[in-house]
C-alpha cells in the first residue's frame, strides 16, 4: 500500500475510534449543546485527524482539539484563537498558503508541513487524562512511521512534549520551555508554549516568540 493510501485508512480508524469513553460521551455532547455563537451550525464530534503535507519535514503537534474549534469544523487548529495564532505564524514562515484556517473548505493548504494532536477527541476542561493518551498514542506511532520526512517536530505545550518523549522512549525527559531544542536520534524537538488565550492574552506567548520557532524549525529542516 502506498503511503498516501496508508495515510488515508489510518484517518478512516482514527475518525471511527471510540476506545474513550469519556471524551466519547463529552465530544458528542459539545455538538449537541453547541455555544451560541455558533448554534447554526453542524459540529463535527467525531476524532480529529493529521493535516498537511504528506511529504514534511516539519511536524507541528498540539494537545488535543478544541471543543468548539477543531470538534466543530472538523479539522485540526481550526475555527479558535489558537488556530489563528498557528496558521498566522505558519504562513509568515511559508508553511502555510493563507494566515487563517476558518473551515474544512477555507482553501487552506500546508507546504512542508503536517499539524496533528497527542488525543484525537475533545477533552473536558482542555485536560485528557494520561489512560486516554495512552489509549490514542498508536495513532501517532502510526503517523510518524508513514511520514517519513519529518525531521523536526514543534510541540505545543508540555502535554504534547510528554506525548513525544514518552513516544520516542526519551529518558530522562527534558525540562520544558520555550525555544528549548532536543536532540533526538532521528528529529530535532522544539518546545514552544501553546497558543492557547491563557498564554497569548497574558502576553506570556507573544508573536515575535512563536515566530522564532518556525524560524528555528526550518533552520534545523535543511
Amino acid at each position: 500500500m502506498r503511503k498516501r493510501d496508508e495515510l488515508d485508512y489510518l484517518a478512516k480508524e482514527i475518525i471511527d475510534c471510540h476506545k474513550c469513553t469519556r471524551l466519547v460521551k463529552w465530544r458528542e455532547k459539545v455538538s449537541v449543546e453547541k455555544r451560541a455563537s455558533y448554534v447554526t451550525e453542524i459540529y463535527w464530534g467525531k476524532p480529529i485527524v493529521g493535516f498537511g503535507d504528506k511529504q514534511a519535514q516539519v511536524l507541528v503537534l498540539g494537545l488535543a482539539p478544541g471543543a468548539h474549534g477543531a470538534n466543530r469544523t472538523g479539522r485540526v487548529f481550526t475555527g479558535d484563537r489558537s488556530g489563528d495564532w498557528l496558521y498566522r505564524a505558519m504562513h509568515k514562515a511559508g508553511l502555510a498558503s493563507q494566515p487563517e484556517s476558518i473551515s474544512l473548505t477555507d482553501g487552506l493548504t500546508l507546504r512542508n508541513a503536517w499539524v496533528t494532536s497527542a488525543v484525537r477527541c475533545a477533552p473536558p476542561a482542555n485536560k485528557p487524562t494520561p489512560a486516554e493518551r495512552k489509549k490514542c498514542s498508536s495513532f501517532l506511532t502510526r503517523e510518524l512511521a508513514l511520514l517519513t520526512n519529518v525531521k523536526v517536530i514543534i510541540c505545543l505545550g508540555s502535554f504534547s512534549f510528554q506525548a513525544i518523549c514518552d513516544e520516542l522512549e526519551i529518558r530522562p525527559r527534558p525540562k520544558f520551555g520555550h525555544g528549548v531544542v532536543v536532540a533526538h536520534t532521528k528529529y530535532k524537538i522544539i518546545c514552544s508554549y501553546h497558543p492557547s488565550q491563557q498564554n497569548t492574552f497574558t502576553g506570556k506567548l507573544t508573536e515575535k516568540m512563536f515566530d522564532s520557532i518556525f524560524k528555528t524549525a526550518q533552520e534545523l529542516a535543511r
